[in-house]
């Protein structure tokens, strides 16, 4: 297992290099995004309005950050991932804008693991329970969009060092670290229980 450190944006060829269990940390501009961000992202395309930022080769994680104002200006105070499943209608979509890497927790669905392959995304987990180990690496906050739907719906961009560590859990192969440990839980049960 091998440990990647990543500037972003992050191209097709750094997304192909990781496997299931590296360890990857990332350097530059980052997006949190959950259900409402997702939704407005759908929104302004089914409107056929400019997106506010351009996700191709960028990262969306998805976690609803605790947010300060000092001086005026927003800090971080913790950002942990919340759980990626209820994201998975919006998989297709996000795949298409050329997002290549989504953090979060608990991996995706099937149809998640289809868009990774078509479209070259990789899949990291983020260590729950983490918040402020993780919340270290980001250096600054950048801008923050749709704040009217709640802080942690918002869209932040954050500018971020070191961030990490994330484990790949699901790659651009077809390959799944959730699937792998359930189908290992299964043969247990299997051989505890008899077929």
């Amino acid at each position: 297992m091998t440990t990647h450190h990543l500037a972003v944006p992050i191209n097709d060829s750094q997304v192909d290099n990781l496997k299931i269990g590296d360890t990857v940390y990332l350097t530059g501009k980052i997006y949190t995004a959950r259900d409402m961000a997702h939704f407005e992202i759908k929104k302004l395309l089914s409107e056929a309005k400019p997106l506010p930022v351009d996700l191709a080769g960028q990262v969306i994680f998805h976690a609803g950050p605790v947010m300060r104002k000092v001086d005026g200006q927003w800090e971080i105070v913790v950002v942990g991932p919340t759980t990626s499943i209820r994201m998975e209608p919006y998989a297709q979509m996000v795949g298409e804008l050329g997002v290549k890497l989504i953090i979060g927790k608990g991996g995706m669905a099937q149809d998640s693991q289809k868009t990774f392959q078509q479209c070259s995304q990789t899949y990291l987990q983020a260590a729950p329970g983490c918040a402020v180990q993780i919340g270290s690496g980001v250096k600054k906050v950048v801008s923050v969009r749709w704040l009217e739907n709640g802080m942690p719906e918002a869209m932040w961009e954050l500018e971020v060092e070191k961030f990490g560590p994330f484990i790949v859990t699901m790659d651009n192969k077809g390959n799944s670290r959730y699937d792998a440990v359930k189908e290992a839980a299964n043969r247990k049960i299997i051989e505890f229980y008899g077929q």
